[in-house]
């Protein structure tokens, strides 16, 4: 759907009214930028409004005003909580519902109006959301499941003029993780390292894509727990030497261990991938690749590894000297007893 939107915003085709709907900030800024990319002809005028912080009213009375400097307008006016449930008396502001709805009947030509709602769901029972649907362009901005979003990676460099296969496009996620404007950015930047080349490919990627602290705890974890000790302590110096305080790794490593715990015992409850993520809030691709994994480690072992993990909090907050050599030791202690002789 949103798509055909963007599609037709770029072939000129404008509608007076907009809703973006939806926790994802990508697909947000997109449909706005290409707004206004359409609408630059003369001297435009884009306004902003923040309800927020000022009452629909504002909105309205900017809408009917005509045009100064071009034919149209463009009006954004976020956080528009009124098409979400909410608690009687906990608004923010007291928004006109009746000027509001009695304006979507018959909105002005002169101006587009667009109401961002950065909420995972909109209030199907309120009057003003059914408006809404009947008188303005309806778009979904929310966050793309696992599988959707590899093929949304692939979509993506297709528009660059290149090409990525499935295993590329899931290293690329790996590394970068699931910001989709980050992932769109990391394309961008490759494709125009390329020039006339057209495949984006798994050393392309691991050579020129910008890691996050948090992917890269997460593959440090994960060598260490798969018992790649040497992978492990790669990326440990990689992020001592990019200044990281051993303290915060841990912590961030617990988090991790915590967030598979957590999702295995989802798992066994019965849950699946998508279900789990809701729970959790987190983005599906995460939980996917963990439940992928989930043969291939005991939440008993897990529980061990969060309590060396406490020990070593402990130690790293009351002991002095080379604090670095804690984190490094803990590290090296799952290759030792890999090796240690099973006692009959």
């Amino acid at each position: 759907m949103i798509t055909s939107v963007w599609k037709a915003i770029r072939n000129g085709q404008i509608d007076p009214v907009y809703v973006i709907a939806g926790t994802e900030s990508y697909f947000i800024e997109k449909t706005l930028n290409l707004l206004k990319e359409k609408m630059t002809e003369g001297e435009p005028e884009f306004i902003n409004f923040d309800l927020d912080e000022v009452p629909v009213d504002h909105v309205i009375d900017e809408a009917d005003t005509i045009p100064f400097f071009s034919d149209r307008k463009l009006i954004i006016a976020k956080n528009a909580s009124f098409l979400r449930a909410a608690e009687r008396g906990k608004e923010k502001i007291n928004h006109d519902m009746k000027a509001l709805e009695a304006w979507l009947l018959n909105p002005p030509s002169s101006s587009v109006t667009i109401f961002v709602a950065p909420y995972e769901k909109l209030d199907e029972r309120k009057k003003v959301t059914k408006l809404m649907k009947q008188h303005a362009v309806m778009i979904e901005a929310k966050a793309l499941q696992a599988n959707d979003l590899e093929v949304w990676v692939e979509h993506e460099a297709k528009s660059f003029g290149k090409h990525i296969d499935r295993r590329s496009a899931q290293k690329l996620i790996e590394m970068a993780g699931t910001n989709l404007t980050l992932l769109s950015s990391e394309i961008e930047k490759m494709s125009l390292y390329l020039g006339a080349e057209e495949e984006i490919t798994a050393p392309l990627i691991e050579g020129m894509t910008a890691r996050t602290l948090e992917q890269d705890a997460f593959k440090m974890l994960q060598a260490y727990l798969d018992g790649n000790i040497s992978e492990a302590l790669s990326v440990y110096y990689d992020l001592i030497r990019q200044k990281e305080e051993p303290v915060a790794l841990t912590a961030l490593l617990a988090s991790q261990i915590r967030f598979m715990v957590h999702v295995f015992y989802l798992q066994k409850k019965g849950y699946h991938a998508q279900a789990i993520s809701k729970q959790l809030k987190a983005h599906p691709y995460r939980v996917k690749l963990l439940v992928e994994r989930r043969q291939q480690i005991s939440e008993q072992r897990l529980l061990e590894v969060l309590n060396d993990l406490a020990d070593i909090d402990l130690q790293l907050k009351t002991q002095s000297g080379n604090r670095e050599r804690i984190l490094e030791f803990f590290l090296m202690k799952r290759k030792q007893a890999k090796k240690a002789p099973q006692v009959q």
